[in-house]
């Protein structure tokens, strides 16, 4: 691998975790805890779990360029790896099997504030 692509893989390591410090920030201000930051399991990582009530909300957090970009950016197959991920977690916590369980979407991109989807994928099945 090159110096220029390590460093680029590095760079975006990077600004993928101060986004989602940026993200889980975003959440609690407004009324949302973080029960979950970067929760590995054995079908993936999620990147934020936060609790508002009676919602569990699995958080992916995109940065790109522009918020459409951002808001595009997670495929089907990432969505049915996010499913698969969130029940695994829920199963291993007895408190969160009673929860409304959704995945939401925190995109990011320079200059803009942060725009939180609320079950970003229920209409994509």
């Amino acid at each position: 691998m090159t110096r220029v692509r390590e460093d680029r893989g590095r760079d975006a390591r990077r600004q993928g975790r101060n986004g989602e410090w940026l993200a889980a920030a975003w959440l609690m201000l407004h009324g949302w805890r973080i029960v979950g930051f970067r929760v590995r399991t054995p079908q993936g990582e999620i990147d934020l779990l936060a609790r508002r009530g009676r919602v569990l909300a699995v958080v992916e957090v995109k940065r790109r360029r522009t918020l459409d970009e951002a808001l595009a950016a997670v495929g089907h197959v990432q969505q049915r790896r996010l499913v698969r991920a969130a029940a695994a977690v829920c199963a291993q916590r007895v408190g969160w099997r009673s929860l409304e369980v959704r995945l939401d979407l925190v995109a990011l991109a320079p200059g803009r504030w942060p725009v939180h989807v609320e079950d970003a994928w229920r209409a994509e099945g």
